[in-house]
């Protein structure tokens, strides 16, 4: 058992407790949005259909997801460089704050009836925040603080287990917990209370518990600080190639699972509450295969090789997922994804190690690199969202 003072340096509590809370803010605000736009269009047509919901979930989901990505750029950006003075909580903690005021948002919307659109200033409050780019960049850049340059790419590796084992328990349990309701409580409330409760044990943990671990700089940190190291220029091209290569992907899978947000909740498969837990459980299990398969085959490839086999079988499974027509077929096509997570740690990584410290200036080093990427990673796929949503409406045969 770890020592209380070693504990308190940890950060994967405060990665569990609100990964387990996003996963109940999830499931539930697919439900609410599914039930308030069936209400709201059935209110404004006589004879709705199928399609005219899908239509205006889709159109929620647009606008949401476009606030979720565009809003927290700037912010985020200022975050990172608050960091790099050597205040590492702050993007962490503000975050935080903004996920807290946008989970009660959802709480209200439920509890006092507000219309769904409530969620848009939910989500902006987020964003200013500086949203899940900021919060994940700052993870990242204690993890890469506190690894040699060897073992960075495990230990990123294990953050993401932790984050996909905390997913997956609250995804199992999420769509159990929305059907909960009484007299005096709403369905969902009971859920989406406890994301609220969960987020806010993770802002006092961090606040006031964590401890921010020591720094002890390699001895080739502190030659690169010092300007022995020189071999920065070779590795522009290095850098270029993975910026590109995680970014087309973060495209790739950021627009996919824009699609199965919506897919779920329409025919042919129309997933209830427990369905979409299960669902949404599927996906935080890639973490742990994924995070298996670097374990295994990490001894016996490179990592290049290893970026490759995990978009390899994410182009495999969302293929697969154009053609899907029932559940099981769903799952299948899950399967096929077992290592669509490796590409993103692993390029993060790399990227840690290919830019030294000497070049990030006094109060810059290879954290600054980790939350570079988390915000570049943010630009590029939402000019895919605005284009995504529309394609739900389409039969799955003809979304390829």
């Amino acid at each position: 058992m770890l020592p209380l003072g070693t504990l308190r340096k940890r950060i994967e509590p405060v990665v569990l407790c609100a990964q387990i809370a996003s996963a109940f803010f999830d499931t539930g605000l697919q439900m609410v949005v599914k039930e308030q736009c069936a209400i709201a269009t059935d209110a404004l047509n006589p004879t709705p259909t199928e399609d005219s919901r899908q239509k205006a979930m889709s159109n929620f989901y647009m606008i949401y997801n476009m606030l979720s990505k565009f809003v927290p750029i700037l912010p985020a950006i200022i975050l990172s460089k608050v960091s790099d003075l050597g205040y590492r909580k702050i993007p962490i903690v503000i975050p935080l704050v903004g996920y807290l005021v946008s989970r009660v948002v959802l709480l209200l919307v439920i509890v006092m009836d507000l219309p769904i659109q409530a969620m848009f200033g939910g989500v902006v409050v987020h964003g200013l925040s500086g949203g899940f780019c900021s919060y994940w960049a700052g993870v990242m850049a204690l993890v890469s603080l506190t690894s040699t340059e060897e073992d960075r790419s495990l230990h990123m590796m294990q953050m993401e287990l932790v984050y996909g084992i905390a997913g997956l328990i609250g995804s199992l349990v999420s769509g159990h917990l929305f059907q909960l309701y009484s007299v005096d409580f709403k369905q969902g409330t009971v859920l989406v209370s406890l994301s609220v409760f969960l987020y806010f044990v993770c802002l006092v943990y961090t606040m006031f518990i964590f401890l921010m671990p020591t720094v002890s700089p390699s001895a080739q940190e502190r030659n690169e600080t010092n300007g022995i190291d020189t071999q920065y220029s070779k590795n522009i091209l290095n850098i270029l190639l993975l910026f590109a290569g995680g970014i087309l992907f973060d495209v790739a899978v950021g627009g996919g699972m824009e699609i199965l947000v919506t897919f779920e909740m329409k025919e042919p498969l129309n997933w209830n509450a427990t369905q979409v837990g299960y669902g949404n459980a599927a996906g935080f299990l890639v973490f742990l295969t994924s995070f298996l398969g670097v374990m295994v085959m990490s001894r016996w490839v490179s990592d290049v090789t290893l970026i490759i086999i995990g978009m390899v079988s994410f182009a495999a499974g969302i293929y697969f997922m154009a053609f899907v027509t029932a559940t099981y077929m769903f799952y299948l096509a899950r399967a096929l994804t077992l290592f669509a997570l490796i590409p993103m740690p692993t390029i993060r990584a790399l990227l840690s190690k290919q830019v030294n410290g000497s070049s990030y200036g006094e109060f810059y080093n290879t954290s600054s690199i980790i939350q570079i990427i988390q915000l570049s990673l943010v630009l590029l796929p939402p000019s895919l969202v605005l284009l995504l949503p529309s394609l739900v409406l389409l039969p799955p045969s003809l979304v390829l």
